[in-house]
């Protein structure tokens, strides 16, 4: 039989959607599986967006230019206008998902064998993008203990050899929701001129803050203009994820060229989609504001939630929609597989996401599990009970 690709073998399982077989069993069982395994929002996408597709007003849905629509990239210079960036509509270029963004920025700015310097824990789908292009994940690791704080930069500079290209960071952060301090961003962008190396930045939770203030975009710092590249993405900021619809932003014309040849070979992003995602940039001020104070009721409920039970360490995350805990178990898969396939509580389980799989580095995270507040809060307080009974009587219980 023919054997598939090294490629395809190197390429990893989702931490977040590999235990959804023992979800569906548990279902199967008349189980409720409450859901804080995906960064899938329950909240309404702006009805700019709904109204847009319910009333279109096309024959053919054709092909869209490769870069985008242009009206929806003159929309999008507004929008960013709005958050301190200042880009031209041919800065900006639009993707099929935050994904293929970051896909494209590997492919346009990396050779393979090249190494991206990234902190951790980090998006899990970070080392798919990577297998894709062919290049080398090198983390530097975040604590728990001071909430995933940036590390400090003598550790990206240990991390620095002779093959390092590129920094990427998350900020707001997947999985841990932590928000960066300005002056970390600061340092981030001195390294990456000092060493002439590419930064990535995957901003696409900047509307989700909770301290009052918004991160800057790396794009609005000075000097790194033929450094920064954007990632972003309506699917978090708009609860718009099927719409598979985001951005490269880059003020590096050569980066833009070359990403553009990437773009012309898929022809080119959604038609209907973008149309919905024009729209939402109509979005008014108010929603955001509702969106942000629902996300941190839900955050303080199952922070404090979590807190409150022995042994169980949950830093306060500062944006995004997710936090990571450490529990007192013996490995995260295995607790999380044992809670879909062996245990209820009042009717109910939770699936999480083992954070294990948001790590590059072996045998960190396996204490460590994330979940994302993207439920009603009476299905957050009910999983927080949930997951204080189930950790009574996990055979793998491990207290320090």
């Amino acid at each position: 039989m023919p054997k598939i690709s090294h490629k395809g073998l190197s390429m990893p399982d989702s931490p977040i959607r590999k235990l959804t077989p023992f979800a569906n069993g548990a279902k199967e069982r008349g189980v409720h599986v409450i859901h804080l395994n995906i960064g899938q929002p329950d909240i309404a996408t702006p009805t700019s967006a709904m109204d847009a597709i319910h009333n279109i007003n096309r024959e053919v849905l054709e092909y869209s230019p490769s870069e985008g629509f242009a009206s929806y990239r003159r929309g999008l210079v507004r929008y960013y206008q709005s958050v301190g960036v200042q880009v031209t509509s041919d800065q900006i270029m639009v993707t099929t998902g935050g994904s293929e963004a970051l896909v494209f920025a590997f492919m346009s700015c990396l050779n393979p064998g090249d190494q991206v310097i990234i902190p951790e824990p980090f998006y899990a789908n970070y080392n798919g993008f990577s297998a894709w292009a062919g290049i080398e994940i090198v983390p530097v690791t975040a604590s728990i203990e001071n909430g995933f704080s940036l590390p400090p930069m003598s550790a990206f500079k240990e991390a620095i050899t002779d093959r390092t290209k590129a920094i990427l960071i998350c900020n707001p952060g997947n999985p841990t929701g932590t928000k960066y301090a300005d002056a970390s961003l600061r340092a981030v962008a001195d390294l990456v001129k000092e060493r002439d190396l590419f930064l990535f930045a995957d901003e696409v939770y900047r509307e989700f803050t909770y301290d009052g203030s918004m991160s800057p975009s790396v794009l609005s710092l000075e000097g790194i203009d033929d450094h920064a590249v954007v990632i972003d993405s309506v699917s978090k900021r708009y609860s718009m994820c099927g719409a598979r619809v985001g951005a490269l932003v880059t003020k590096n014309a050569d980066v833009r060229r070359a990403a553009m040849r990437f773009a012309m070979a898929r022809l080119s992003p959604p038609t209907l989609a973008q149309v919905a995602a024009e729209a939402a940039l109509e979005t008014e001020a108010s929603y955001f504001e509702e969106v942000r104070a629902e996300y941190k009721t839900r955050r303080d409920a199952l922070v404090q939630g979590l807190n409150s039970i022995d042994n169980v360490v949950c830093p306060t995350p500062g944006g995004a929609f997710y936090a990571v805990a450490k529990l007192p178990i013996d490995d995260s898969d295995s607790f999380c597989q044992w809670m879909l396939e062996s245990f209820e509580h009042e009717g109910s389980t939770v699936m999480m996401a083992p954070n294990s799989g948001f790590y590059a580095t072996p045998g960190l995270g396996k204490q460590e599990v994330r979940m994302a507040y993207v439920l009603h809060l009476d299905d957050i307080q009910k999983a927080v009970r949930c997951i204080a009974a189930g950790l009574q009587v996990y055979p793998g219980r491990v207290d320090q």
